[in-house]
Order: C-alpha cells, then structure tokens, then sequence
C-alpha cells in the first residue's frame, strides 16, 4: 500500500468539528480532506488501504513536550529504553514526542542528550530533546536529585547545546539563578525554546524571563508558587504574556480541574497538555527510578519513596485529553487543540503538525466515543490499534 484514506470519520481539531470527514495520506502527508463522498476518488484509485472510521473521533497527533519514560522503561537508561517507553505512548494516541532528561551529572547528560541526537536522525517521530535539568531551585526542585543541580552558565550552557547537535528544542530554567538570564539568551540564540520551572521566582522574576525571551512555563502550578493575592508569582505572569504556553499535567492528581479551567480560560490556546510521565505510565503500580531517585507508584501516583513529594506522573495522553472534556468541561475541539497545535506552536512546527490538513504531517488518532484510542496513525504509517468496528 502506498497511502491510506480514512472517511467516515467525526473530525476535530483547532479548526473545529466536522461529520463525514474524510483524509488521503500519500507518504507521510495529508494530501486532501474533505467531507462527504468524496474519499471514494481517492480510494478507487488504488493502491491506498481504506479505513473506515466507522463514525468514530478523528484528531491529529497528540505531542507531548515533556516525558521521562512509560511501560516500565525511563528515558535515562540509554536508547532501548527510550525506543521502548516512546513505544507505549505511542500506542495512547502521541505521534510525536520530546525525550525530557532530569538533573544528572554534566556527562551524563551530554550522553542523553547525545543519544536522543542519534533517535532523531533515525526516528522522524522524536523531534529532540527537552532539558529539564539542571538549572533549577533547590527548594523547588521536586523529584530532581539535589546532588545534580547547578547554577546555570553559559559556557556550560553552550556545552550542553553542543551535546545535543541541534536536536535540543526546550529547556527548563529558574530564572532567579545567577546568571540566568545570560544563559536564557544562549539558550534562545541557538534555538532552544526556554520554559520557567522549578523555580521559587516571583511575579517580577518571572516576568522578566519572559521579557527577555522564555515563552514557556514547565508544568504550571507544579514546583513553583502559586497565586496569592499579594504575590501573583509566575503563573500571573505567563497568563498576561500572549507568547507564553503554559505546560499542564491534567491527570487529576497535579493540578484541580477548577484550577486548570483556570488556565484554559486566561491562556486560551496557550495551554499544552503534558505528560511528565515517568516509567510507570502504562505500567504497574511498584517501585521505579527517576534519575538517581527512587520513587514509589500506588493506585497510579508516583512519589519519591518515603515521601509525599510527586515525582512525575503516570498519565498518557489519551486520558489527559479525556480530562480536559469530562472533568474540566473543555469543548472537545479546544481539549484536542491542547493536545495537537499549542504544543506545536512552542516548537515552531505549527505549519506541520496539529491540524487535520492537506500539507501536514500524516499524524492523526482514531477514538471511539469514550475518547479511548482504537488506531493510531504516525507519518502516514498505522503505528498501534487497528480500523474500529463501525
């Protein structure tokens, strides 16, 4: 087969919802779309695998811009390990991903970030890198080993770029550190797109950052303060800057869905669902390791062992996106535009990834009327599920 057509399909996306959609993939792109008849064309002209969504949920690619692992695999153990935790989340619906490195001795990061280099020569659908540490606030720091952190410079800065080869697309600051601000600046001015995190900055501090550049906030709410009515912190600060994204991790367990329709109602369309997923994502509850740390799953949340602090989450895609319809009470075209075109708009892929249109990326999920996933289509290929029954 050297294309697919999928019809009878119920479409949504940022652009809204359309009945009787219908999709031509040649090779790894969407060639044609419309509504209607008119796949049968496309279909009689052979060659193409029809699929018949049979009236089911048709959406694009989930991305998620921050993962550490999933099926029992973290991300830090070397590219088996990746390929095969990617794997899992590839089967929730996320066609395109970033590999997020926690804090870790300098060398092992440059490591990392090496080998995710090498995924994304040999793998289209990981699309790089995301440094999460370690240029973060010791006393925010969450589940990142407190040996590894460091204050940010840019000679080690540029250390890490290099690592990377290009292949580095975000990373995690705190923007009070010393010299912050500088390596913001070498970060951005070599392509990396800079998020806020782990930090204990203020409105101001973290108002700033964004000034000179960061357009992301790393898991907002999430190890860093909150909002009091005296001390807006960042949060407030990346809701009034129309370039930020606000990252959020819609599991239930990280954020209260009053808290997040908060979010969606100050940034709207400016709100990218993440993950943050450690091993035990579409795994069993036990123990894991993230990074140096040990860590301890029960009835799906992970803490670091003997504590209460959160460490990562075990969330999927799929489910954060039937949390944002069904506990948050989001529109399903706004949910999936959370999921598909925010997270692509922080990569500057918006012109290629996130919407169901001839010319982009042949990245599209099949779900059923639960919001479960039944195919997953990546690149043009069918990667997990198989056609639903009509």
């Amino acid at each position: 087969m050297s294309g697919l057509v999928v019809h009878n399909a119920r479409k949504v996306d940022a652009d809204g919802l359309v009945d009787e959609f219908w999709l031509v993939i040649d090779g790894d792109t969407i060639v044609a779309t419309g509504s209607g008849t008119g796949w049968h064309t496309a279909a009689q002209a052979g060659g193409r695998e029809v699929v018949d969504a049979g009236g089911h949920w048709l959406t694009p690619g989930f991305i998620d811009l921050h993962c550490h692992g999933g099926g029992g695999h973290p991300f830090d153990d070397g590219p088996e390990q990746m390929l095969a935790g990617l794997a899992t989340h590839r089967a929730h619906g996320t066609t395109r991903s970033l590999v997020s490195h926690v804090a870790n001795p300098l060398a092992s990061l440059r490591e990392s970030l090496s080998v995710v280099a090498d995924l994304v020569a040999s793998d289209p659908l990981v699309l790089g890198s995301h440094l999460e540490g370690p240029f973060l606030a010791a006393e925010r720091r969450g589940a990142h080993d407190a040996a590894f952190l460091r204050e940010p410079g840019p000679e080690m800065v540029e250390e890490l770029i290099g690592a990377a080869r290009g292949t580095m697309r975000v990373a995690t600051i705190a923007p009070e550190l010393p010299n912050a601000l500088e390596s913001i600046g070498v970060l951005i001015e070599a392509g990396v797109v800079v998020g806020v995190g782990h930090t204990a900055a203020d409105y101001a501090q973290a108002a700033r950052a964004f000034e000179v550049g960061a357009r992301l906030l790393t898991h907002a709410f999430n190890a860093m303060n909150g909002i009091h009515h005296r001390a807006p912190g960042p949060v407030v600060a990346a809701f009034e800057n129309p370039e930020v994204t606000l990252e959020l991790i819609l599991d239930g367990l990280h954020v209260h869905p009053l808290v997040a329709k908060l979010a969606f109602d100050e940034a709207a369309g400016r709100v990218a669902l993440v993950t943050d997923a450690m091993a035990a994502a579409g795994a069993s509850d036990g123990d894991y390791r993230l990074g140096g740390l040990n860590v301890t799953v029960r009835d799906g949340l992970a803490v670091l062992s003997g504590t209460e602090t959160i460490a990562g989450s075990t969330l999927t895609q799929d489910i954060a996106l039937k949390n944002a319809i069904t506990l948050v009470g989001l529109p399903p075209a706004h949910a999936v535009e959370a999921l598909t075109l925010a997270p692509a708009r922080v990569l500057g892929e918006d012109h290629r990834f996130g919407r169901l249109r001839a010319g982009y990326a042949a990245d599209a999920v099949i779900l059923d009327h639960d919001w479960s996933v039944r195919r997953v289509i990546a690149a043009g290929r069918t990667i997990a599920g198989d056609a639903p029954d009509a």
